[in-house]
Parts: C-alpha cells; sequence; structure tokens
C-alpha cells in the first residue's frame, strides 16, 4: 500500500465525485474481506487505519495478553507480545501489524472487486439520485442501437459529461417513427426505479406529459405561469388537443401557444414527426368547453345530460368534420373534458 491509492482516491472524487470518504471504507472493507479468506477465523480483531496525512494504509489484529494462550487467533503469551509492546502485561491488548505482502493472489484479487464494486455501487446512487430529481421533465436522447429484447432502441442520456443508457420500450415509441443510431430525439422521464442492475429508466415518447414539457420549453407564457395547460388529449404521432388559459386578460392563450407565423407550435410538432395539435380555449363553463373541444368542427349547441356525458349538435355539413377520420376528433374531445360526447346532426337534433 503506497500513496499512490490516495492520489487514485483524490481521482476518483474529481471524475466521478464519489466522496473519497466512501472510497476508504470500501477499501477498508476489501482489504478486511480479503485477509479473512485467507485467514480462517479471523473476524472482528482485524483493523484497518487509512492515514490521509501520512499517505498510509496499515493493517492489523488485536490480541489480548493473557498467562495461557486458549485461542491463539485472538490471545497471546506476555512473552510474545513484549516483541510488539515492550511494556505489555497480562489483560492489555496488543496490535500487531501485518505486512500486505502476506496478501495471496486470490486475497488481492478479492480486494480489488470489492473496491470495483463499490465504485459501482456509488456510481449507480448517483446516477439514481440525478435521475431521480428530473422525473417527469424532458431530455434529449441520442439512439445508441436497437433493442432486441424490448423491440425498441437503447438510448444514451448525458448530464455533465457522464452518460449513461436508458431504455425507450417500443410501447412509448410513436407508431411509425423510425429511430435510427445517431437520431437525438427528445424523451420525457416517465419513473426511475432503484433495482440491483442500477437505476431502470422508464423513458416515453408517447406520454402526453412530453407534449405538455415541449410547451412549456417553446412558450415562455406557460414557462412562467401566465399561460396555463388545463388538460391534454393525445394519440400520439398523429393528433392531439390541448386547452389552455390565461391568468392575465390581455394575454391570447392560444396566440401564444402558436406563436408568430406558428413559430412555436411548428418547434413542438417537429419534435413529435409531424404530430398535429389542436389548441383549444379551456373554460369553466362545461358546454362552452365542450364546444371548443370539438374544434375545428362549429358546434350549435351542448346539451348536458348529466356530469360526465352529453348531446351536441352540429350544422348537418360539419358532423363529419365533428366525429373526424375513424372518429378521432370526438374521441380526443371526450378525452380532454372528461365527458362522453354523442353527436348528432341538426337535422336529426330531437330524435332519440
Amino acid at each position: 500500500m503506497n500513496p499512490e491509492i490516495f492520489d487514485a482516491i483524490a481521482q476518483i472524487e474529481k471524475e466521478k465525485g464519489i466522496p473519497s470518504e466512501y472510497m476508504k471504507e470500501k477499501i477498508v472493507q476489501a482489504l478486511t474481506t480479503a485477509y479473512r479468506r485467507d485467514n480462517a477465523g479471523v473476524s472482528d480483531n482485524i483493523f484497518v487505519e487509512m492515514d490521509e496525512e501520512r499517505k498510509e494504509v496499515r493493517m492489523y489484529l488485536q490480541k489480548v495478553v493473557v498467562e495461557e494462550v486458549e485461542n491463539p487467533t485472538f490471545e497471546l503469551t506476555v512473552e510474545k507480545a513484549r516483541e510488539y509492546s515492550p511494556g505489555a502485561d497480562v489483560g492489555d491488548t496488543v496490535h500487531i501489524g501485518i505486512p500486505t505482502k502476506d496478501f495471496g493472489r486470490i486475497a488481492a484479487q478479492t480486494a480489488k472487486q470489492v473496491i470495483i464494486q463499490g465504485i459501482r455501487e456509488a456510481e449507480r446512487g448517483m446516477i439514481y439520485e440525478e435521475y431521480s430529481s428530473r422525473e417527469h421533465e424532458v431530455l434529449t436522447a441520442q439512439v445508441i442501437r436497437p433493442d432486441p429484447r424490448t423491440g425498441g432502441a437503447i438510448v444514451e442520456l448525458t448530464n455533465k459529461g457522464e452518460t449513461v443508457e436508458a431504455v425507450l420500450p417500443s410501447g412509448e415509441q410513436v407508431r411509425d417513427e423510425m429511430l435510427n443510431p445517431g437520431d437525438r430525439v427528445k424523451v420525457y422521464v416517465i419513473e426511475v426505479r432503484r433495482t440491483n442492475r442500477g437505476p431502470q429508466m422508464l423513458l416515453s415518447r408517447t406520454h402526453p406529459g412530453l407534449l405538455r414539457r415541449l410547451f412549456e420549453l417553446e412558450v415562455p407564457e406557460i414557462a412562467d405561469g401566465t399561460v396555463e395547460i388545463r388538460s391534454i388529449a393525445r394519440e400520439a404521432g398523429q393528433r392531439s388537443k390541448i386547452a389552455v388559459w390565461s391568468n392575465d386578460g390581455e394575454v391570447d392563450p392560444i396566440g401564444a401557444c402558436i406563436g408568430v407565423r406558428r413559430s412555436r407550435i411548428n418547434a413542438v410538432t417537429g419534435e413529435l414527426g409531424g404530430e398535429k395539435i389542436d389548441v383549444v380555449r379551456f373554460s369553466e363553463e362545461t358546454d362552452e368547453f365542450i364546444a371548443q373541444a370539438l374544434a375545428p368542427a362549429s358546434v350549435l349547441r351542448v346539451d348536458l345530460i348529466d356530469t360526465k356525458s352529453c348531446r351536441v349538435v352540429v350544422p348537418d355539413d360539419q358532423l363529419s368534420l365533428a366525429i373526424g377520420k375513424e372518429g378521432q376528433n370526438a374521441r380526443l374531445a371526450a378525452k380532454l373534458t372528461g365527458f362522453k360526447i354523442d353527436i348528432k346532426p341538426e337535422s336529426r337534433a330531437d330524435a332519440v
């Protein structure tokens, strides 16, 4: 054991951010484990000291001085004890230094593995702490390769110069979206779990939260709270609706989200592969909100049936627009408002 070990600890702390005290603890554990492996019977009477000032590692056994030895692992005679401590007497505890050359090849390898494992555990813990604090945020990921196990993609996240791999499952990818190695995409961190193999991140490109965060990044009025996103309905890769509200009567929430020449909303749709986004005005008046949610169709009236269902009447020529292709517009409006919506053309408004 020489000063280089302390230099290595300092370098690990600087480059990886692993506290030096943590690494010293792991090294002490490693040396203790290694010695016990090659010396049966040794238990809690082995000690390791790391002297930072002198850059020395010392290892020793503690033995009690007795008149007659019954257990040589923990005891020694007065005569033997005075070889290490001239004034030793019965009942005293003597520290017996252990030369590091006494370590065998297997013991040294064991110590090395414990130290490596300690570094890995610390790194995993740091990664978990870093990314668990970023749940429900949007990060930029680089696609590395396909993941044959899940059918998704292995991606790489970079933070403070450190990279970590994660899986973007096929079920969280936008339908028909082709991701190739080298592509950089925005991902939403749904959850970070602590596992025996290190932190496991659940990423998504389909979660409504991704849409919310992208608008927060592109629209300053949303970021500062002037404009609020009250509700989101999304069919990833195809079409979404967001309901917005302004806390400032002079700020148009729809205009703020769309931007000059559609610059803001185009930036969001560009990140989502061209996904169509309808921005509608939220209203505390339920019937008005439902009418807004069915945009771009015009609505003649909304009849509330109960707290979760309603009947909507639209002009005859607006029926197909209100329902949408394969019912998509009506389906998204229902998700956005939380209401079951029955759409009727004006000519059949009174039909049962």
